[in-house]
């Protein structure tokens, strides 16, 4: 359910308001459930379908419930040179889990990004909103059980 009081920020049926709205139900829940959608729908008066348009088109916006933690690998081009994919990969392994996707638990929300503009720090890893850079593999995997990950052998 959304919050009362993101709702009375805003005027009733006024349809500009749409994306401020999804951006305050997704900062206080973490995503844009389907309940939160039908009751946006009734706020401003847009459609179910018109919602999930302009909200599909923003890649900030999730439908599905984030784990607790969210690990985001970047994929830019000086990590990409600095081995992100090997990063990517091993955390896909690692958690069981592809980008873009949940782990059965809960626990972690993997992403793929395009750019995070930290270069200098290459390759780079956000996990929640803490940046690590200069990472490997070994240090990838430390980082996710400091999270709670499993933490297999080591590789570099």
């Amino acid at each position: 359910m959304i919050s009362t009081e993101i709702l009375a920020k805003y005027p009733r049926g006024d349809r500009g308001f749409l994306i401020p709205i999804l951006q305050e139900v997704q900062e206080l829940h973490g995503y844009v459930s389907p309940d939160a959608v039908d009751e946006i729908s009734a706020f401003t008066g847009v459609s179910l379908g018109e919602i999930f348009g302009v909200a599909s088109f923003y890649a900030a916006f999730r439908f599905t419930k984030p784990g607790k933690h969210i690990v985001k690998v970047c994929r830019g081009t000086a990590c990409h040179v600095r081995g992100s994919s090997r990063i990517l990969e091993m955390v896909e392994r690692e958690l069981k889990v592809k980008a873009g996707g949940t782990t059965s638990d809960g626990l972690f929300s993997l992403e793929r990004i395009a750019c995070f503009g930290c270069c200098a720090l290459a390759p780079v890893v956000v996990v929640d909103k803490e940046v690590h850079g200069r990472m490997s593999s070994t240090r990838a995997r430390r980082l996710l059980t400091q999270y709670g990950g499993t933490g297999g052998p080591e590789e570099g």
